[in-house]
């Protein structure tokens, strides 16, 4: 649990830690470290994570000293092990792939095929509805 004296700063280090850091946004806020914030202010439950799973609520919760709430399933499904790759002859270089990724796990430049490098996807799927010609899709690792 962490301390009620701690300095708030350290606080959202300590739940940012705990989250998967897919910045995916599925909590509704604009990455892992505004949703830790909001916890940590009391101002967002530990239930809005779903690449966390319930692990991940669970660990959160233990952390703030809350009750465990399961994770909020409406918000998106947990699904680990999940990563973009993109169909290279369709891809025609636009670059809104690579605009969307907030793990800048796409590379390429403009009108120049992309490529995602797995090791730094999140599979957070950001980068799936920013396609126009639907040349991204998530395959399991």
């Amino acid at each position: 649990m962490i301390p009620d004296d701690l300095p708030f700063a350290l606080k959202v280090e300590r739940l940012e830690a705990i989250l998967p850091q897919t910045q995916c946004r599925l909590c509704d806020f604009e990455g892992c470290k505004p949703y830790a914030v909001a916890m940590a202010q009391g101002e967002a439950l530990t239930d809005r994570c779903p690449p966390g799973g319930d692990e991940g609520a669970r660990a959160l919760a233990e952390a703030l000293g809350v009750p465990f709430l399961a994770y909020d399933r409406s918000r998106g499904l947990a699904v680990p092990g999940i990563v973009a790759r993109v169909i290279e002859e369709d891809c025609i270089g636009c670059t809104k792939c690579i605009q969307a990724c907030p793990a800048d796990a796409i590379i390429g430049g403009n009108k120049l095929m992309h490529v995602v490098i797995n090791d730094w996807c999140t599979g957070c799927e950001l980068c799936v509805p920013a396609c126009p010609v639907d040349c991204i899709e998530m395959i399991e690792l």
